[in-house]
C-alpha cells in the first residue's frame, strides 16, 4: 500500500522479529487456554472424590510450568514486538529530521515550527503504538476470539454457549462505534496540541520582546486560551473513552448472569459437569478481552493511520533544491561569479524579486551591493548559495552553471555570513568550528582574531568554552555577528559573502573588521551587502539595486558624482552621522 511506502524498508529488514513476536504471542495465548481446562478437571476430580495428593501435586507442577512458560513467552514477544516498534520510532524520527533538513527555505516559511515539532512528538508515537500495541491487540483479538469460541462450543451445550455470547456482538459493535468517535476526537486533540506547542515555542522565543512591551500578563492569557482548548479536546476524548470500560463490564456481567441462570440448572439436571461449568466460565471471562480488543485495534490503527498520513505528507514533500540529475562536483575554483539576466520570483503570484540582473565579479575582486530595504540584495545571496534555485543557465562560478554541480561541493567553496546572526546552543569555540570537528584550537583563535572578536572572547571567564545560550542570547548583537564571520572565514572559502552582517558593530570595529578581511581576502572573491556606504566604499565595483533591478554601477567616487540613488543614500547617511555626532 502507498501508505506504507516510507516504512517498507524498515518492515522488510525487521519482518523476522515480528514473525518471532507473533509466534511467542500465540504460544502464550495457547498456554493460557490450557489452564481453565485443568481447573475444570481438578473440580470434577474433587467432586468425584478421586483426586489424590500425588494427582494434586502433578496439577500444581503443570500449572506452575505453564505459568513459567507464559512469563518467558510474554518477555520474548514484548522484546520482539514492542522493541521493534521502538526501533521504528527511532527510524521514523531520524528519517523525518533528515528530510526536514533537505526541504527548501520556502517550506519553513509556510509551516510553523511548533506544528512540525508536534509531528515528531505526537504523530510518531501514535505510529509506534500501531506497530506495537496495535499489532499485539490484532493478534490477540483474532487468535483468542477464534480459539476461545471453538473451545466454548466444545465445552458446553450449544444452547448455553449461544445464550452466554448474546451480549458480546453488542459489545463489539459498541466498541467499533465509539472507536470512530475516538478517532475523530483524537484528531482534534492532535490539532490542539500542535497549536499549544506552536504557542509555547513562539512565546518563549519572543520572551525579550514580551518583557520589553510589558505583555507578560496578556501573553499568559493567550497561552491559557490555547491550553484550555487542549484540555477541552482531551476531556471530550476521555468522555468517550470512559464509556468503553463500563460498557465491557456490563456486557461481561450480563454474560455471567445468563451463564449462572441457565448453567446452574444444567448442572442440577446433569446436562453439564461442574468442572465443565468452571472451565466454561473461565473461557467466557477470557473472551471479554478479545472482544474489547477488536474495538481498540480499530482505534489504535485509525490513530496510527491518521498520524502516518500526516508524516507521509511531509516525507512526500519533494525538495525543490536538490542535486540535478547528472550533477558533478564543483572543482576547486578561482572564484569568478556571474549573474546573467537573472529574473526570479519567490512564488508565481508575487512580483519578481530580481529582474534581468547581470553582473560579473572577477576572481579575487570585491563587489558591493547596496539598495533600499526589499530591493533584492539578500535574494542574490539566496540564489548564489542555492537556498532557492536560480533559473537554469543564469548563475555561474568559474563558468560552471551552479544548477549543474552538487550542492555540497558548491557550498563548501562559499562562505556566507547571513543577515541574521544565528548561533547554536553550545560553546563559542564550537560555533566558530561548526563546519568541522577537526579544526585545531589555534586555528579557531586565529580566525576569531581576524573577525575582531578574540579580545571579547578572552574576557569571558571560560574563553572559547563559554556557552552562548539559545540562539546566542548571552552575546551582544555585534559579538554574535563577529562570531558568525569567524565561522565562515575558518572554512577558507573561495568566495565570501557578507550579507549586511556588520550592522550591529560600531564604525570603528567595522573598519577594523574590514581591514582584517582585506588582508585575508586579497586573493579571494568577496561580495559585500550593506546599508552603510562606509562599508562598501572601498569595493572594486558597487552595484545599486532598486525594486529588484540594477539601476547604477561603478566605483564609489563615480556613483557619488552621478547624483543618482547611491548619491542620495550617501548624503542621507552623512546627515545621520552628523546628527549623531551632535548628540
Amino acid at each position: 500500500m502507498k501508505r506504507f511506502e516510507h516504512l517498507r524498508d524498515f518492515l522488510s529488514r525487521h519482518k523476522w522479529r515480528y514473525i518471532a513476536g507473533v509466534f511467542f504471542l500465540v504460544l502464550v495465548d495457547a498456554l493460557q487456554l490450557i489452564i481453565p481446562r485443568l481447573l475444570g478437571n481438578i473440580t470434577d476430580s474433587l467432586r468425584a472424590d478421586t483426586l489424590t495428593s500425588e494427582g494434586l501435586r502433578n496439577f500444581v507442577f503443570v500449572i506452575i510450568g505453564i505459568a513459567g512458560a507464559i512469563a518467558a513467552g510474554r518477555f520474548l514477544w514484548r522484546i520482539c514486538i514492542i522493541g521493534t516498534a521502538r526501533m521504528l520510532d527511532f527510524h521514523l524520527r531520524n528519517k523525518l529530521f533528515a528530510h526536514l533538513e533537505r526541504l527548501p527555505a520556502r517550506y519553513f516559511n509556510e509551516h510553523k515550527t511548533g506544528d512540525l515539532m508536534a509531528h515528531a512528538t505526537n504523530d510518531i508515537p501514535a505510529i509506534r503504538q500501531t506497530f506495537g500495541q496495535g499489532f499485539i491487540l490484532l493478534t490477540d483479538a483474532v487468535f483468542m476470539t477464534t480459539a476461545t469460541l471453538i473451545i466454548l462450543f466444545k465445552t458446553a451445550p450449544l444452547r448455553l454457549a449461544i445464550m452466554s455470547l448474546l451480549p458480546f456482538p453488542f459489545l463489539a459493535l459498541g466498541t467499533m462505534f465509539f472507536s470512530r468517535l475516538i478517532n475523530a476526537r483524537f484528531r482534534a486533540v492532535h490539532e490542539a496540541f500542535s497549536a499549544l506547542t506552536d504557542r509555547a515555542q513562539e512565546s518563549i522565543s519572543g520572551i525579550r520582546v514580551m518583557k520589553a512591551f510589558v505583555q507578560e500578563k496578556a501573553e499568559v492569557g493567550r497561552f491559557m486560551r490555547v491550553a484550555q482548548r487542549s484540555v477541552d479536546e482531551n476531556v471530550r476524548l476521555i468522555r468517550v473513552w470512559g464509556i468503553m470500560g463500563p460498557m465491557s463490564g456490563l456486557a461481561s456481567t450480563l454474560a455471567f448472569v445468563f451463564v449462572l441462570r441457565y448453567g446452574s440448572a444444567m448442572i442440577i439436571y446433569q446436562e453439564i459437569s461442574l468442572g465443565d461449568f468452571v472451565a466454561f466460565t473461565s473461557y467466557l471471562a477470557m473472551l471479554v478481552w478479545p472482544m474489547i480488543a477488536v474495538g481498540w485495534v480499530i482505534n489504535v490503527v485509525q490513530r496510527g493511520y491518521a498520524a502516518l498520513d500526516r508524516i507521509n505528507k511531509i516525507l512526500n514533500e519533494a525538495p525543490e533544491v536538490a542535486d540535478e540529475p547528472g550533477a558533478v562536483d564543483l572543482p576547486s575554483v578561482a572564484g569568478k561569479i556571474e549573474f546573467r539576466n537573472v529574473t526570479f520570483s519567490y512564488s508565481p503570484e508575487l512580483p519578481p524579486a530580481l529582474s534581468n540582473v547581470s553582473f560579473t565579479v572577477d576572481a579575487g575582486k570585491t563587489l558591493a551591493i547596496v539598495g533600499r530595504t526589499g530591493s533584492g540584495k539578500s535574494t542574490i545571496v539566496s540564489l548564489l548559495t542555492r537556498l532557492y534555485n536560480p533559473p537554469p543557465g543564469s548563475v555561474f562560478i568559474d563558468g560552471h552553471d551552479i544548477r549543474q554541480v552538487t550542492l555540497k561541493s558548491l557550498r563548501d567553496q562559499l562562505g556566507v555570513v547571513p543577515q541574521e546572526a544565528f548561533l547554536f546552543s553550545t560553546t563559542i569555540g564550537k560555533n566558530i568550528a561548526f563546519a568541522s570537528d577537526d579544526y585545531p584550537e589555534k586555528r579557531i583563535e586565529h580566525f576569531a582574531q581576524v573577525a575582531q572578536v578574540h579580545k571579547d572572547i578572552s574576557e569571558f571567564p571560560e574563553g572559547f568554552d563559554t556557552m552562548v545560550g539559545e540562539r546566542g542570547v548571552t552575546l551582544s548583537g555585534g559579538q554574535k555577528q563577529r562570531v558568525c564571520i569567524a565561522r565562515s572565514l575558518i572554512k577558507e572559502p573561495k568566495a565570501l559573502v557578507l550579507d549586511d552582517c556588520l550592522s550591529a558593530v560600531d564604525t570603528h570595529t567595522e573598519e577594523r573588521i574590514l581591514r582584517g578581511l582585506r588582508e585575508y581576502m586579497h586573493s579571494r572573491t568577496s561580495i559585500i551587502i550593506s546599508h552603510r556606504i562606509s562599508t562598501v566604499k572601498d569595493a572594486d565595483e558597487i552595484i545599486v539595486l532598486d525594486d529588484g533591478a540594477i539601476v547604477e554601477h561603478g566605483s564609489h567616487d563615480a556613483l557619488v558624482a552621478s547624483g543618482g540613488l547611491y548619491h542620495e543614500l550617501y548624503e542621507k547617511q552623512l546627515l545621520e552621522e552628523e546628527l549623531a555626532g551632535k548628540n
